[in-house]
């Protein structure tokens, strides 16, 4: 028999590049010979780096389909995990509400970026998605409430991403949860790559497409904003809408290497970001380069933006509050030095030695 070792990872679905894949990347430099377990691993949808670490796959990846669209996979997802058994001391569950119920041979450790969003957070979640999807959440919710109950309880121990999700937490599986912040990981210093077109000085938008993430919102505010110029980043379902329905002083890119990525965040006079963030890792990012944010005043943001120092807040995700965000945000004289410390406390190096120290007080209770 095998001996297990000593730590192994647990991913929901490595199909999109977000925080949570990049918090897995993360977790692989803390633990660099540990294997990740996912249900789906599309290579081409998620970070390159995942191609040179241990991914290994449920049986469900062998359906083409749902690597490239996870959702498709909602009604196999709990079974698919509740079927996995992984052999280590102690595996860490990087969770958005599926990898939480792995079935594990030594101690549990959760790491959850959010309660899961279909269950709780249904009809921001699924706006835009098929009637097929809806209908099948509509039926099997009661169900996989209770697994996702069942899976919270079976952790040893809890971690959450911000201060909103540990309420939430707490709020939902009666879990005091520990605030571990995910390291923020785009070097200020790294090689930067220029986008063809694209003159400095203009606001910018780093986010999936997705409904609930408001960005045709942040589009619309700059309709109302025609001396100033929006950059959006990022890929997703609304992607088509978003870019036959903005005005003219924004440009949509769609994805973007970390290269270019870098090169956008330093030549911008800041960040835009309307969507109902569970970390708000953003802000971080752009804090790093000096550059301050308007945010959403909800969830994660919260956390990662000290209003008035790295950012400026607007209560609702609607054009004309994110407009005078914006507004206010261009009219302010920001410290690029008190910026760039803010972002500093949320280093990798930080990260990696609160879950070393996590995982290394389970293995004692071995």
């Amino acid at each position: 028999m095998t001996t297990p070792g000593p730590v192994a990872l647990v991913h929901d679905y490595l199909t999109q590049r977000g925080g949570a894949e990049r918090v897995v990347l993360s977790l692989s430099e803390a633990f660099p010979d540990a294997p990740i377990h996912t249900a789906l691993y599309d290579p081409d949808g998620t970070f390159p780096e995942f191609a040179g670490l241990d991914v290994r796959t449920l049986p469900i990846d062998r359906i083409g389909i749902l690597r490239r669209q996870h959702r498709l996979a909602l009604p196999v997802l709990a079974p698919s995990f509740s079927l996995l058994t992984v052999e280590a001391e102690v595996v860490v569950c990087s969770s958005s509400g599926w990898a939480h119920g792995a079935r594990v041979s030594g101690r549990k450790v959760v790491y959850c970026h959010t309660p899961a969003r279909w269950l709780y957070q249904t009809d921001r979640y699924l706006d835009g998605s098929s009637r097929w999807a809806s209908a099948t959440l509509s039926l099997m919710a009661p169900s996989l409430r209770r697994w996702d109950h069942k899976a919270a309880a079976s952790a040893h121990r809890y971690l959450v991403n911000s201060t909103a999700v540990r309420q939430r937490v707490a709020d939902l599986y009666g879990i005091d949860a520990e605030v571990v912040p995910p390291a923020v990981e785009v070097d200020p210093e790294g090689a930067q790559t220029a986008p063809a077109g694209i003159e400095p000085g203009y606001l910018l938008c780093v986010s999936r497409l997705l409904a609930y993430k408001n960005v045709q919102e942040v589009t619309e505010a700059f309709r109302l904003l025609p001396d100033q110029r929006l950059v959006v980043v990022g890929s997703g379902p609304l992607a088509d809408t978003i870019r036959a329905g903005a005005p003219a002083n924004v440009t949509v890119l769609g994805r973007v290497d970390d290269a270019t990525l870098r090169w956008l965040y330093r030549s911008c006079a800041g960040l835009v970001a309307a969507s109902h963030e569970d970390f708000g890792l953003t802000p971080v990012e752009a804090a790093s380069f000096g550059k301050p944010t308007a945010a959403l005043e909800w969830g994660g943001f919260l956390d990662t933006i000290v209003e008035g120092t790295t950012g400026v807040f607007f209560a609702r995700p609607e054009p004309r509050l994110i407009a005078d965000a914006v507004a206010e945000l261009t009219a302010t004289a920001w410290s690029a030095t008190a910026l760039s410390h803010h972002a500093e406390t949320y280093s990798a190096a930080r990260f990696t030695q609160r879950i070393g120290e996590v995982v290394a007080e389970e293995r004692r209770q071995l």
